[in-house]
């Protein structure tokens, strides 16, 4: 129950985002290709979760124990470290990338774009960073479904929206802070790699204020079928090496 009112919430956030966006910016966009990946990435993903064995090593950190206003940060915390850790992980290694390159292969950037992923990413975020949080700290039920929800405002992030935080960038990640990392400028690449919060782009100096509106998607193009996003990996020229980031912006030059 707790997934159709998700995937119910999902679809409905995603309509309203879409409204705005047709209404700012009309253009054609790669929506049904999206929707594609979306449904083999979800139907992978539902795959993993039943056949996934959960950890009972321990943790690090038994929040357990703790008061829920106090156990959500360090879970969402933790959470967002390893999401960022991993985005930065796909940039950097080949077998990675190729995989990841789908999601940046969308010419337009929209909140569809938020699920246009490789069905393989569920597998190995399954083995690296799924189970890196389980090791880091424990996670309970309402822990899980509380970041679940906060997940949503990942449409957002990808929307083809002109919002921008400005000099407040590095709070919190928005449309324009996104966009650049998804831009098809070499200028702009290997940067803003942060889930939800910035603070790990600005730690780790891959910080970079967002300037502009830079076109999307890969010289090499985008999937032409079912057939392209299943396959992916397999057919993607590494014209772009992942590893070619410029120098971050410091964070006091911000």
């Amino acid at each position: 129950m707790q997934i159709v009112l998700f995937l119910a919430a999902s679809v409905l956030v995603i309509c309203v985002i879409t409204v705005f966006e047709r209404i700012r910016h009309p253009g054609p966009t790669d929506w049904w290709r999206n929707l594609q990946a979306w449904a083999l990435q979800m139907g992978i993903g539902m795959v993993v979760m039943r056949v996934w064995p959960d950890w009972h090593g321990g943790s690090l950190i038994d929040v357990r124990t703790m008061p829920f206003w106090l156990a959500l940060p360090i879970f969402i915390l933790v959470r967002d470290f390893l999401e960022f850790f991993y985005h930065y992980a796909q940039h950097r290694i080949p077998a990675l990338w190729a995989m990841h390159s789908l999601h940046h292969s969308d010419p337009e950037m929209t909140a569809l774009t938020t699920n246009r992923h490789f069905w393989g990413d569920q597998l190995i975020k399954g083995l690296t960073i799924w189970s890196a949080t389980s090791m880091i700290t424990t996670s309970t039920f309402p822990l899980m479904a509380t970041y679940a929800w906060m997940s949503l405002y990942n449409y957002f992030i990808h929307a083809n929206l002109k919002v921008d935080f400005g000099r407040w960038s590095w709070v919190l990640n928005c449309p324009a802070y996104h966009r650049r990392h998804h831009s098809r400028l070499p200028e702009h690449y290997d940067t803003n790699f942060a889930a939800l919060f910035p603070i790990w782009d600005v730690l780790f100096r891959t910080y970079r204020r967002p300037d502009g509106w830079p076109p999307c998607g890969l010289d090499e193009g985008a999937p032409q079928s079912l057939g392209d996003l299943f396959a992916w990996p397999l057919r993607w020229s590494p014209a772009r090496e992942p590893d070619t980031a410029p120098t971050a912006q410091r964070p006091s030059e911000a």
